[in-house]
């Protein structure tokens, strides 16, 4: 069984091990994300605190961009852009890793609480009736906060949602 979580395009990017799971999972990235890419790699400002670190996730940042780049993919993304809310057909890095990229529109429903890329995270996250994968605690603070009502794992709790997704739900009829 395949698992799926909302993420941004970066922290695929910038977390090696979400590349490794136990299990299949597809990444849904809201557009905007895989966007956000291109500003990092061409940013001044440095995406790590540690100058090699930094360099290191430039060049993952590099070789994601350079995946959505593919013609294939390309223009898989281009279908899902044509319609709001539409998911491209998927992405297939390897056996265990597939993109779907969604073509989200903030409608500044949560406008007062999240940024437009979060905001699209989790307008995502409910429309799909998936979980959000962050490394951001302030952004989980503040779902909690406003009670969105989405389900959200952190980065370092993500072996186990992959294998607790796995998992039937007993309390689900």
């Amino acid at each position: 069984m395949q698992r799926r979580f909302v993420i941004e395009a970066v922290m695929v990017a910038t977390y090696g091990q979400l590349l490794v799971p136990s299990l299949p999972v597809d990444f849904v990235l809201p557009y905007s994300t895989v966007l956000e890419l291109y500003e990092m790699k061409d940013s001044p400002e440095p995406v790590m605190d540690d100058p090699t670190e930094d360099a290191f996730v430039r060049g993952k940042i590099g070789e994601l961009i350079q995946f959505f780049e593919d013609p294939l993919n390309r223009k898989k993304i281009e279908r899902a852009l044509q319609v709001p809310w539409r998911e491209s057909s998927p992405l297939i890095l390897n056996d265990r890793i597939q993109f779907t990229v969604v073509n989200a529109m903030d409608n500044a429903q949560y406008g007062e609480f999240f940024d437009p890329v979060e905001t699209e995270l989790l307008l995502t996250a409910s429309k799909l009736e998936i979980p959000i994968l962050s490394d951001q605690y302030e952004f989980q603070d503040r779902l909690i906060e406003a009670e969105v009502p989405v389900q959200v794992f952190d980065i370092e709790d993500y072996e186990f949602a992959v294998e607790e997704g796995a998992m039937p739900q007993l309390w689900d009829h």
